[in-house]
């Protein structure tokens, strides 16, 4: 390490910042990489072919801005996906480590260094990440659990912002390109985590991403595509879901479970606060779901609303 504006340079980790049409954005990222405790050797910014004009100013300033505290190269190409914009960095990136901040998001100044020591600790990581603030539509902790393959295997661990093992990108064939619908990021992980035996991502747990909300955003624009995107990522990592089955099946009936339980309070305590349900749940309490926890819960949810007469008799089939 040597020191830079009185911080430490990691000369390990260079950080690659993506971008497609995020306006002044760009520079919040990059300026919470620059204001970090322990800096980048260097910032690689990826513009997947911007179109605004204030994208282009801004991307055209960080060009000639001479102030930055590490070297910042700017990379830009023909837009192609956040994809293709990360690998596009990381085969630039000449350090042992990569740290990947998408445009608009940024870092907590403690990021590079609590997350980087975790993969200096644990040679069995290939990558790390923190817990996230998200700020925006939504203000919230949001704990991602990190891991090995199999918590991986049934729903993504990580953000997208993480440091990763360079050499693990190299081995497993990067970020798959064809990917531009989203989920991109949950599908690397699982070829970083099958590129290596016992393969673990870690996660500091404290909030140091700030996650950027919105109606709009990619991320939630996915979800409407979840069940395709997830058939996907099942076909490409059959092996892997096949050696797990049982873990991957239960995993997923108990986050069910968890949802259905959280939905169900809540119908509990807008009934005996006397407030009047919504269509859609009216009418789950009209039809309730069969074989899945729907019906237990209708019953619960009928005691609550004091129309429960008879509902401890237990289903006659074992079904709930």
């Amino acid at each position: 390490m040597e020191n830079g504006s009185k911080r430490c340079i990691a000369k390990d980790v260079e950080a690659v910042v993506t971008s497609f049409n995020q306006g002044d954005m760009i520079l919040e990222a990059v300026d919470s990489l620059c204001k970090q405790t322990m800096l980048p050797a260097r910032i690689l910014l990826v513009d997947d072919g911007s179109t605004d004009q204030r994208s282009l100013e801004v991307i055209d300033r960080i060009k000639t801005d001479a102030d930055f505290p590490v070297p910042v190269v700017v990379i830009q190409q023909p837009n192609s996906g956040v994809s293709a914009a990360r690998n596009a960095g990381i085969r630039q990136v000449q350090t042992p480590m990569a740290l990947l901040l998408d445009g608009d998001d940024k870092l907590e100044p403690a990021y590079l260094q609590r997350v980087r020591q975790l993969l200096k600790d644990n040679t069995a990581m290939v990558a790390a990440s923190s817990w996230m603030h998200t700020f925006g539509v939504l203000d919230s902790i949001v704990c991602p659990s990190g891991g090995g393959i199999v918590p991986f295997l049934a729903r993504n661990c990580c953000p997208a912002t993480h440091i990763l093992r360079r050499e693990i990108w190299e081995k497993c064939g990067g970020y798959d390109e064809s990917m531009r619908a989203g989920f991109e990021d949950w599908e690397f992980f699982l070829s970083m985590l099958e590129a290596m035996p016992n393969a673990q991502i870690g996660i500091v747990p404290q909030a140091l991403i700030d996650y950027r909300t919105a109606p709009a955003s990619s991320n939630i624009k996915s979800m409407t595509k979840r069940l395709e995107l997830m058939g996907f990522i099942i076909r490409k990592h059959m092996g892997s879901y096949q050696a797990h089955l049982e873990d991957v099946i239960l995993q997923g009936e108990a986050a069910s479970m968890s949802r259905l339980y959280g939905w169900e309070s809540q119908m509990c305590r807008t009934l005996q606060n006397k407030q009047g349900l919504s269509q859609l749940s009216d009418d789950f309490l009209k039809r309730p779901s069969y074989g899945d926890g729907g019906m237990a819960a209708a019953v619960r949810i009928a005691s609550a609303q004091g129309a429960g007469a008879g509902s401890d008799r237990p289903d006659a089939n074992g079904g709930s």
